[in-house]
């Protein structure tokens, strides 16, 4: 060495022992790609995004995406857990309601991706939800009929869950779940201080990207329901009024749509996403069906009903005064 030369040092801070050889360098690769594989959008490509186009309808694979679920297996599933939910709940057995709800389903569904048939079910619950599962089976309660002031806004909130079963969300999901799973049973042969810090990066990793990819998957079912809404003729801006009904209604009893909401993005920013939708993806329309007699005359035969089966539930509970005998 020259004097007047300088040397360069390299200092290491890791211990020689602690250094990830190239084995598991390779596999924390392999394992942090599927790690975000889940948060990855369906639609990463240059090609259009049928998705936006509700000329499209009926015409394009909005369920795309990895899925270890045959559409064999997830309507034999979606069958069980019907069955399920209806023995743990109680059904409204009213022909008038019933025909009307599930005539404004299938209508909804004919104007949709959905290439199965639907079976919709009124159940006896005066809590504001609806929920869908994969294979076409739609439980709507009593309550989201008896909140929603418009047909336009009961079409929307049930398209919403159609949207579900024709993105095949519910299946998607348990998928997604499962590849974390499996990359958690690849860092557990992996030992040492760096096999440790990979497991708790994907500890922590997976609750945030599943509750991520969760939040997307309510974000797309708005954007197909606001569609399907739209191409069977209803107002699309009555999802704007349900979604701030729905707000409205929880800022009065915290806790009343907390099933429904949980994991949906912010009123706000639904609302300002379905209103950037109608003003740039769908043609205004010279009119539109906001609401219709069949939906009052549904609705008031429900509030009779109810109010019938209240009368009922305070008399009982009312005190008597009995006659004395002599």
């Amino acid at each position: 060495m020259s004097p007047g030369s300088k040397r360069t040092f390299h200092v290491s801070l890791t211990p020689r022992h602690m250094k990830p050889s190239k084995f598991v360098k390779r596999r924390l690769r392999i394992v942090g790609a599927v790690l975000l594989l889940p948060l990855l959008p369906p639609h990463c490509g240059l090609a259009k995004d049928k998705k936006k186009d509700p000329e499209e309808i009926g015409n394009r694979n909005v369920g795309r995406g990895i899925n270890f679920y045959s559409f064999e297996r997830e309507m034999i599933l979606g069958r069980e857990l019907a069955k399920e939910v209806e023995l743990q709940v109680r059904i409204f057995y009213d022909p008038a309601i019933g025909e009307y709800v599930n005539r404004l389903g299938q209508n909804l569904a004919r104007n949709s991706d959905v290439r199965l048939p639907f079976t919709i079910k009124v159940v006896d619950s005066e809590e504001v939800n609806a929920c869908a599962f994969p294979g076409g089976f739609l439980f709507v309660n009593a309550g989201l009929l008896l909140m929603t002031e418009t047909e336009a806004e009961l079409a929307g909130a049930m398209a919403h869950e159609i949207a579900h079963v024709a993105a095949r969300h519910a299946t998607r999901q348990a998928t997604r779940a499962t590849i974390m799973d499996y990359a958690g049973l690849v860092l557990i042969f992996m030992g040492g201080e760096v096999g440790y810090a990979a497991r708790a990066a994907a500890h922590l990793a997976a609750p945030i990207g599943l509750a991520k990819f969760s939040r997307m998957f309510e974000s797309e079912a708005d954007l197909l329901g606001l569609q399907y809404v739209y191409k069977t003729g209803y107002d699309p801006t009555a999802l704007v009024d349900f979604f701030e009904r729905l707000e409205s209604l929880e800022h009065r009893t915290p806790g009343t749509m907390a099933r429904l909401v949980l994991a949906h993005p912010s009123t706000r920013s639904r609302c300002r996403a379905i209103q950037k939708t109608i003003r740039t993806t769908l043609r205004p329309r010279p009119e539109y069906v906001v609401n219709t007699s069949e939906f009052e005359n549904m609705r008031a035969r429900l509030l009779a009903i109810y109010a019938q089966r209240h009368k009922i539930e305070r008399d009982a509970y009312r005190p008597m005064l009995k006659a004395r005998r002599n």
